[in-house]
């Protein structure tokens, strides 16, 4: 496995790769995507345990979007199986993925307490942002650029998870300008159909109806999003034969 550099314009052919592909098995991956958000729902629920248990999960669930997305990709149906991959690839590999669980979610708790600390606990009410949640997310961006590839460097490369937060961080920063494009591109999109269909609701049936129509476009364009970060790991990673194969002359 090498690192590859591509082009700021692939993070373009990264967005269109997603909608694609969503566009293929829709009703699969979306569904697939609803079915994880309400795992997250169910499991934050659960008292003491419910934040640490979804840390836990979260490289996992991560893998088994794009995993779905590699199914879709070969024209094949993704089963909700698909979600739980990473937990199907033999005990090696499921230690390492669940290490990655660890590490995020002890990382991701002192980002969120060291946030509290400097700004405050969090005021905001429900869809607002107060200036300690938006200093954590800002803190958790090098921790979400560690973990965007690492999950699909575990499983399908076998790397060890601490190599893969930091092959995964590097691949990020080396292909930052496609990167930059991949975000500006996929906001321009959620913008434009997001004010498409607002304003659609709001011509038929006022702005209750605009709000209702929101909140599943959102969900959709989430899915696609999710669907398109496997063609990020697809390119920036080039599979190599191990020292002692021949060349077969196919790639993976």
């Amino acid at each position: 496995m090498k690192l590859n550099i591509v082009p700021a314009r692939t993070g373009i052919e990264w967005v269109k790769l997603g909608i694609r592909t969503f566009a293929k098995q829709p009703l699969a991956l979306a569904g697939l995507f609803f079915m994880y958000m309400a795992a997250v729902i169910i499991i934050a629920q659960l008292p003491v345990i419910g934040v640490i248990v979804g840390g836990l999960l979260v490289p996992a669930a991560t893998l088994g979007l794009m995993a779905a997305s590699a199914e879709a990709t070969k024209g094949r149906f993704p089963m909700p199986t698909v979600l739980i991959s990473a937990f199907r690839a033999g005990r090696q590999r499921v230690r390492a993925m669940l290490l990655l669980g660890v590490i995020y979610t002890v990382a991701s708790s002192i980002i969120t307490a060291l946030a509290s600390l400097i700004m405050g606990p969090p005021t905001g009410g429900a869809g607002e942002i107060d200036g300690a949640t938006l200093l954590a997310l800002v803190l958790h961006t090098p921790l979400f650029l560690m973990f965007w590839h690492a999950p699909a460097l575990v499983h399908w490369h076998g790397v060890s998870p601490v190599k893969s937060l930091f092959f995964s961080l590097v691949a990020c920063l080396k292909n930052f300008g496609a990167f930059a494009l991949y975000g500006l591109t996929w906001l321009l999109v959620f913008l434009g159909v997001g004010t498409v269909f607002g304003l659609l609701g709001a011509l038929i049936g006022g702005p209750a109806v605009a709000r209702a129509v929101m909140m599943p476009t959102a969900l959709l364009m989430a899915a696609m999003f999710s669907t398109s970060i496997y063609f990020t790991f697809l390119d920036c990673f080039v599979a190599t034969p191990e020292p002692d194969a021949e060349p077969s002359g196919e790639s993976t």
